[in-house]
């Protein structure tokens, strides 16, 4: 069973950038898809980006054109660079396979808090 340990996250300023990791236990090459969710307190986990194996991304409409998804299956690592934060992407990160696939278990995840 793959476990993914995300890190990353911080306070930073509205306009702020950062850039979260996660590596998983095991090989994800054999995981078509890897993707990046977020939930904020109050609020159902959501979809935030999507990476296939060859390259092929998703985004959700909120973080089109900040957010870039990537992996490294070499390293088991996939990664979210994110810039031009806003205050309503403040929430727990977490990585798992694509939403279409069978979850894996979900890692603790990481906190990011936009604010000034």
């Amino acid at each position: 069973q793959v476990q993914f340990v995300e890190s990353g996250g911080d306070l930073v300023q509205p306009g702020g950038s950062l850039g979260l990791s996660c590596v998983a236990s095991g090989t994800i090459r054999s995981i078509y898809a890897m993707a990046w969710y977020r939930q904020a307190p109050g609020k159902q986990r959501e979809l935030v980006a999507i990476i296939r194996n060859g390259g092929a991304t998703t985004y959700a409409d909120s973080v089109k054109g900040r957010f870039t998804i990537s992996r490294d299956n070499a390293k088991n690592t996939v990664y979210l660079q994110m810039v031009s934060l806003k205050p309503e992407d403040t929430a727990v990160y977490y990585c798992n396979a694509g939403p279409w696939l069978p979850q894996y278990s979900w890692g603790q995840g990481t906190q990011v808090t936009v604010s000034s």
